[in-house]
């Protein structure tokens, strides 16, 4: 596992599924986190669980952005690395059962609480002349579906945002790069998806497709550990699927 020691890291969606397994795998990795998230009591335990920071907050609000990067850095000194994940869990519908009065809701309920911490954090960085910056999106965002329109819309968003974020700041010596997963086991969203017809049939064909197995919160969470590290000093503005071969985009 690539070394973080002495990295001061920031997880916006920390509190449970595959923000929870990047923080655990950061901490162990030898890096300071604190955890980001709206529900206090969840955050309350993982908090306690990784003995970290807690910052309750809502990212898909700018006020609450920029407090939560402000106490998130004041908690550790500085500010190394920003990972961003906490888009929601919005379930997928067709476009046509979508009224129009929730379409932007749906597109922008996904998008906001993921780019608005970013940035925040990148005025912090840009001051430090360092820092990397991890987006959490999905594939959803590259390859159209049905039943998610409106979510792939947010999604192919934020990974456009993290790509010209990336061409503007490294005059800043600061990397942005996302990572997109397709359906990921052993996560809160899973559950919820599951639970739901629609979502059911839909990623349960995809699951099928996964003949490397299906994506686990700890295979996003070596990634991320990897691109908050030196060894991905040189990578920045890229996309990058975790799949487990459904698709090749």
């Amino acid at each position: 596992m690539p070394d973080l020691t002495g990295q001061r890291i920031a997880i916006v969606g920390g509190t449970a599924g595959i923000g929870f397994a990047c923080a655990q795998a950061m901490q162990a990795a030898g890096a300071t986190v604190v955890v980001i998230g709206r529900n206090a009591a969840r955050g309350k335990a993982a908090a306690e669980a990784l003995n970290a920071t807690f910052v309750q907050s809502d990212a898909g609000r700018p006020a609450d952005a920029a407090r939560m990067i402000e106490e998130a850095t004041a908690a550790m000194g500085g500010l190394d690395v920003l990972l961003s994940g906490a888009g929601g869990d919005p379930m997928p519908r067709l476009l046509r059962d979508i009224p129009l009065e929730e379409l932007m809701q749906d597109v922008t309920g996904v998008l906001a609480p993921v780019i608005l911490p970013a940035r925040a954090a990148y005025d912090v960085m840009a001051r430090q002349g360092h820092g990397a910056i991890l987006l959490i999106a999905s594939d959803a965002g590259k390859l159209a579906t049905p039943g998610e329109a409106a979510i792939g819309t947010a999604m192919a968003g934020i990974a456009m945002f993290a790509r010209a974020m990336a061409i503007e700041a490294k005059r800043q010596g600061i990397r942005v790069n996302t990572l997109t997963p397709s359906i990921v086991q052993g996560t809160p969203l899973y559950d919820k998806l599951m639970q739901n017809e629609f979502a059911a049939r839909l990623f349960g064909k995809a699951e099928k497709m996964a003949h490397l197995g299906v994506t686990q919160p700890a295979d996003i969470a070596h990634l991320a550990v990897f691109l908050a590290s030196p060894a991905a000093a040189r990578i920045t503005g890229q996309t990058i699927s975790v799949t487990g071969g459904i698709s090749a985009i």
